[in-house]
């Protein structure tokens, strides 16, 4: 599970993901800090230009479902896991309506436990390439009106994952984030919900490295 997280500069974030460059105040990222997700524009003219078919927010990182009373739940649904996401209350509104967002990153920070003690260990794709994390998005309200939007990383199992298998307490299970490729972006953010789990796949361990 991923509670800690580096976001691009903007200039990595423009050019990995095709969209117009976007500020993003704070790169070191943890549950409740606001940062950059991407989603699907919903009416387009000019299909031809990704620019036009992606738009990036600032949201919540920790989904706050519609229900919530406050943004303190944040801090606690940052990740999703995709076996329940259907179920959960705070989840399944967007599972359901197929709200799919893509999550933009730097790096990733776990902690890795071989040692008998907790070392944070940042860890990137291996091509150094940002990568792009399957995400859910919703939209709250508050008491005052304001509209506030949040996300959350999509997590599969990772047990027997040859890199991510060496993340976490010895004895937990162990997770990790929804990794996309870079060639199913679009398709990520334009599938229907009843597709949703045909993505939750994990990204190759060659794929990745630690720092």
């Amino acid at each position: 599970m991923c509670s800690h997280y580096e976001a691009p500069s903007p200039g990595q974030l423009a050019l990995a993901f095709g969209v117009e460059p976007f500020e993003q105040a704070r790169l070191d990222l943890w549950p409740g800090y606001f940062g950059p997700f991407i989603r699907g524009t919903a009416a387009v003219e000019d299909l031809d230009d990704p620019r036009h078919t992606l738009e990036v927010l600032t949201g919540s990182y920790g989904l706050i479902p519609g229900w919530s009373k406050d943004t303190k739940i944040a801090r606690r649904t940052y990740n999703c896991r995709s076996e329940t996401a259907a179920v959960k209350p705070s989840f399944r509104n967007a599972w359901k309506k197929g709200q799919h967002c893509i999550i933009p990153a730097a790096a990733i920070f776990e902690p890795d436990w071989r040692s008998g003690k907790a070392i944070a260990t940042r860890i990137t794709r291996s091509d150094s390439e940002p990568m792009g994390i399957a995400g859910l998005w919703e939209r709250w309200l508050s008491p005052s009106g304001e509209e506030v939007f949040s996300y959350a990383m999509l997590t599969v199992n990772a047990d027997d994952h040859s890199f991510m298998r060496n993340y976490h307490r010895a004895g937990d299970e162990k997770r990790m984030v929804v990794i996309l490729p870079k060639g199913l972006y679009q398709d990520w953010l334009n599938a229907p919900a009843s597709s949703s789990m045909d993505f939750m796949h994990r990204y190759p361990a060659d794929r990745m490295k630690a720092m």
